[in-house]
């Protein structure tokens, strides 16, 4: 065990379920800060707030672990120093909640860009700040330092459908120096949406955070407030969940792979991955009643069931795709090169930012579970429907591609699977009107998903989602450092990554 996770499992167990969150001191703390240098340190997830207290969770060998401390004269230890990758957290907190990271390497604003009319809206000391005169300030970058230097800026308004996102390159010729990433243009107030609902109404804020994983927003809170109130969803609802899961896993997969392709110029190849996103959309439309399947999961169950064709228009779906997926590969065979060694991420530091779906798998060392939750910590039913997770070792656009691709005829036989034993019964079990504060996950199509909840008196009090790109967009920055300006697009095509989530 690390010194980092025996610090954390000292400190006295909260009644979070299914894994219980541990209260340090801020000396602990402090400590636990310190040891999350050493190589076996456990891989942080993310780091929340409330209006007194804020809370880390790691993965310790795949094991979920979460330490709280409590918030002094509005402060708390910073673990940015020591964990680079919780440098955004703490931002964030400080914008919400008003919570200081003493010490922590960035003291930016993140989702407040200088518009807000209150001051750290969800914590304790809310203030009114005066109003502005103009525009709000421009975003604060890092400071440039050389000679021969140009900066550049992208967006948050782009030319096309693209991710509300201000890239600031600063290159030396064609040679991309340094990518810095500002997000929050996309920010909803989704955790103050939340406070004081129901948990059944709150999940449709869950599932709003992010459109290309609704089903794994919805699913992974929905395991929280599961856990929180101790209630377990009826044996087709779990079923149903994974085949929803799986369907927007496989339109994920076929969407950035069409990105991927049409940055790269493979306009045919672009096409017919298309094609098929576009035909997994309408099945899961006719199966769901909704081509994202938006407010299906809800915390007890599902709020609608497959409909009476909707297994067919899925099998036929998945049938078109076997039928020309072999060809497809082999046309991308012929173009070897497409992608290979642009946006390199090694597995050390995929390994430290807790990189987690195609973006981790293709920068992983060989793994028994591929970094995957849905073997490790697990959910239902995935265990025992075993689960082959592809992983590759080059850690550039070519292994993301690959793994998506990888991913896809798994997929298809879980979901074949899934639709030949389904469960005949409900899909939904009552919800009681008690307290609790539960932690869920979901692997979705970018990776790890994680929710956390705090209910009382049947309200939810608090919430945390952490989508995975809170991770993978840094990765992104590290990868294009000293490469090529022009292969920048192939190189974000291929995280897939979007700003939804992470805006909250």
């Amino acid at each position: 065990m690390s010194a980092a996770a025996a610090i954390i499992r000292a400190g006295a167990a909260s009644g979070q379920r299914p894994w219980p969150r541990h209260a340090l001191s801020r000396e602990r703390w402090q400590a636990m800060a310190a040891a999350l240098d050493a190589a076996d340190a456990p891989s942080l997830q993310g780091v929340w707030a409330e209006a007194e207290r804020v809370h880390a969770l790691f993965l310790d060998a795949g094991s979920p672990l979460a330490a709280s401390v409590e918030v002094d004269g509005g402060s708390y230890p910073a673990l940015s120093p020591h964990c680079p990758a919780a440098s955004w957290f703490e931002r964030m907190i400080h914008d919400l909640f008003g919570h200081t990271a003493e010490g922590g390497r960035d003291a930016r604003g993140w989702l407040d860009h200088g518009a807000w009319a209150t001051a750290a809206p969800l914590g304790p000391r809310q203030a009114a700040l005066p109003p502005r005169v103009g525009a709000p300030e421009p975003p604060e970058f890092l400071p440039v330092e050389g000679e021969d230097l140009n900066q550049i800026g992208l967006g948050p308004v782009a030319g096309a459908i693209a991710e509300p996102a201000h890239l600031r390159l600063t290159a030396q010729g064609e040679t991309l120096v340094r990518l810095e990433v500002r997000l929050g243009y996309a920010h909803k107030g989704t955790l103050g949406l939340m406070r004081g609902t129901p948990p059944r109404a709150a999940a449709r804020f869950a599932a709003r955070l992010s459109g290309s994983a609704t089903v794994a927003h919805g699913l992974a809170y929905a395991h929280a407030v599961e856990a929180a109130l101790g209630v377990a969803p009826p044996p087709r609802a779990v079923a149903l969940r994974a085949v929803m899961a799986e369907l927007e896993r496989i339109r994920a997969h076929l969407d950035a792979a069409a990105a991927i392709l049409a940055e790269a110029g493979a306009a045919f190849l672009e096409t017919r991955f298309g094609w098929h996103r576009e035909a997994m959309h309408e099945a899961a439309g006719r199966a769901f009643g909704h081509r994202l399947m938006m407010d299906a999961v809800a915390p007890g169950g599902l709020a609608t069931d497959l409909a009476a064709d909707g297994a067919a228009a899925i099998r036929a779906a998945l049938a078109a795709l076997a039928a020309e997926l072999p060809d497809l590969v082999r046309r991308l065979d012929r173009s070897a090169s497409l992608g290979a060694g642009i946006g390199r991420i090694a597995p050390d530091l995929a390994l430290r930012f807790g990189a987690s779906g195609p973006v981790g798998r293709a920068s992983r060392r060989a793994s028994g579970h591929g970094g995957d939750a849905r073997l490790v910590p697990g959910y239902p039913p995935y265990p025992v429907l075993g689960l082959d997770v592809p992983t590759r070792a080059e850690g550039d656009v070519a292994a993301r591609l690959r793994v998506r691709l990888d991913e896809l005829p798994e997929s298809a036989r879980l979901l074949r699977a899934l639709l030949e034993a389904l469960p005949d019964g409900t899909i939904a079990t009552a919800l009681p009107a008690a307290s609790g504060e539960g932690l869920g996950v979901a692997e979705s199509s970018r990776g790890t998903v994680w929710h956390w909840v705090r209910i009382e008196g049947g309200l939810v009090a608090a919430a945390f989602a952490r989508d995975p790109d809170w991770l993978h967009w840094p990765l992104l920055e590290a990868a294009m450092r000293n490469g090529m300006l022009a292969d920048l697009p192939l190189c974000a095509a291929s995280f897939g990554l979007t700003s939804s989530g992470v805006d909250l």
